[in-house]
């Protein structure tokens, strides 16, 4: 029985396998189908989906390349137009330049027309003066029957002859000339130094006078054997003059500081009653350091009267030295005063340092304090002299151009001359008056004036310098000095004048042509 049932278990299950097998078979098929028909959905899906966005970035991308090429097209197209902009202002501007070419070509072609008809004119006219010589020199030799090369020959040894006559008379004469020029040479050098040393009024610059309480007291000057006098001279180095004026004594010398000295040294003599040699010598120093105060006295109230600091003090010395020169008459240091004021006024009117401007114009004769004690002109002199004590380049220049011996190189140099001469030619200022000076400018002007082919002439620097403006055309380089020579010469032959009268010509050709 459980053998039966065993076999039946055994049957159903064989039955069973299969069947089961079968429809989980059928089941797997049917999912799997199932599952395959779901993945291709999702693929078309997929693919159009894709295809759509494909066609998308297909037209975005087109619409970038349209909009690029319209951007790039349109900036194309702007060069283009700047370009042919361009292109068309260079085509105008060589237009031009062939117009202006065609003009001045025409021009051209117009002188070389104008310049061929005058070599040809030129022409002709030559070879007619040639033709005219040729009959001139045949008619001569007709007329004196001689050749030219034996007319020249005639007229070379006449010429000769005359030359050699004409040079032996000017070397005798210029020998002779010569000889009365050294005199004349000599006697003007004599009263150049004089008026260098003791101006016009010798008598009135060279002279002191001291009063005495009486005429006694001339035989106390003069002392035992005359020792008292001897000792007074030898020691201030004046010369005492006593004459039969009645109650003076008369002190000569050229240095007006030693007769200074002398005068303040017998003064104070006289005062006290006690002259000996001894004392004299005692007063004699005090007096020299009285009147070295004075000096340096004086300088001082100059700078500080022109508002001028930080001068040296041995230039400031010898500017209270110019207390005692004078010039034409004319006080130095009171000069000096007055130019600094003036080149001060006009360098302010024309923006100018004006302090440099006076300290210039107080320096500018310093050279006159020392020019009695050393060789060479009062220009050179201030100029070494402003040089060792370390003043400005502009001081020194303007030092060394104020009567016109140097070019001046600033503005302030020129007001310095400027105003040098208006201190000098005012009227009253010097031992001149105002007719005498205008009539010799006037004079100046005239002489130049009376040659020939001088166009016009300026007297300036008071008179010091005369500028000859002369017509081109007629006066040569070469003319020019012959010219000077004559206009000086005339000058000192008519004139009379303290010192030199500098003779300037001036010689101008003008080139004047159009830009067209």
């Amino acid at each position: 029985m459980a053998v039966y049932i065993i076999i039946a278990v055994v049957v159903t299950l064989v039955i069973a396998v299969p069947v089961t097998s079968a429809v989980v078979t059928s089941t797997l098929k049917k999912q799997a189908a199932s599952k395959i028909g779901n993945a291709d959905e999702k693929a078309r899906e997929i693919i159009d989906e894709a295809l759509k966005t494909a066609e998308a970035k297909k037209r975005e991308g087109l619409l970038e390349v349209k909009e690029e090429s319209i951007r790039t097209k349109n900036e194309l197209d702007k060069e283009i137009k700047e370009r042919r902009a361009e292109a068309q202002r260079y085509e105008r501007r060589v237009q031009q330049k062939e117009e202006n070419i065609d003009k001045k070509a025409e021009a051209i072609e117009k002188k070389e027309a104008s310049l061929t008809a005058r070599e040809e004119e030129l022409s002709k006219q030559k070879a007619e003066i040639a033709k005219l010589n040729e009959q001139r020199v045949q008619e001569l030799e007709r007329i004196s029957g001689l050749t030219s090369e034996q007319a020249k020959e005639y007229l070379l040894k006449i010429v000769e002859e005359d030359v050699k006559h004409e040079t032996a008379v000017m070397i005798k004469e210029m020998e002779s000339r010569a000889k009365e020029e050294a005199d004349k040479k000599a006697k003007e050098y004599v009263v150049t130094a004089i008026q260098r040393c003791a101006a016009d009024h010798v008598s009135e610059t060279t002279l002191s006078v001291v009063q005495l309480p009486n005429d006694e007291m001339k035989g106390r000057i003069i002392g035992r054997e005359g020792r008292n006098i001897r000792t007074l001279e030898t020691m201030t180095g004046v010369d005492l003059i006593i004459d039969d004026t009645p109650e003076a004594v008369i002190l000569s010398g050229f240095d007006p500081i030693r007769r200074e000295v002398a005068r303040i040294a017998l003064e104070k003599l006289i005062v006290d009653g006690r002259i000996h040699p001894a004392r004299i010598e005692e007063m004699v120093e005090k007096a020299q350091k009285e009147v070295e105060n004075i000096i340096r006295e004086e300088g001082e109230a100059a700078i500080l009267e022109v508002g001028v600091h930080g001068i040296h003090s041995e230039l400031v010395r010898l500017l209270g030295k110019m207390k005692y020169r004078t010039s034409y008459g004319q006080n130095a240091l009171k000069h000096s005063i007055e130019v600094a004021h003036l080149t001060g006024l006009l360098a302010s009117e024309m923006g100018l340092d004006v302090r440099m401007a006076k300290r210039a114009g107080l320096l500018h004769d310093i050279g006159k304090a020392v020019d009695h004690e050393m060789e060479g002109s009062h220009i050179q002199l201030g100029a070494e002299l402003c040089r060792k004590y370390k003043e400005s380049p502009i001081v020194i220049n303007a030092v060394e151009s104020h009567h016109g011996d140097v070019e001046a190189t600033s503005l302030i140099a020129c007001l310095v001359q400027a105003a040098d001469t208006i201190s000098a030619a005012r009227p009253g200022a010097r031992r001149e008056t105002l007719q005498t000076y205008t009539t010799r400018l006037t004079q100046l002007e005239n002489i130049a004036n009376n040659f020939k082919g001088v166009e016009k002439s300026f007297a300036i620097q008071a008179g010091r310098e005369i500028r000859v403006m002369v017509v081109p055309d007629q006066i040569t380089d070469t003319d020019m000095v012959l010219l000077a020579r004559d206009i000086a010469k005339q000058i000192e032959s008519e004139l009379e004048y303290p010192g030199n009268i500098k003779v300037s010509l001036i010689r101008e050709s003008r080139v004047i042509d159009y830009a067209k």
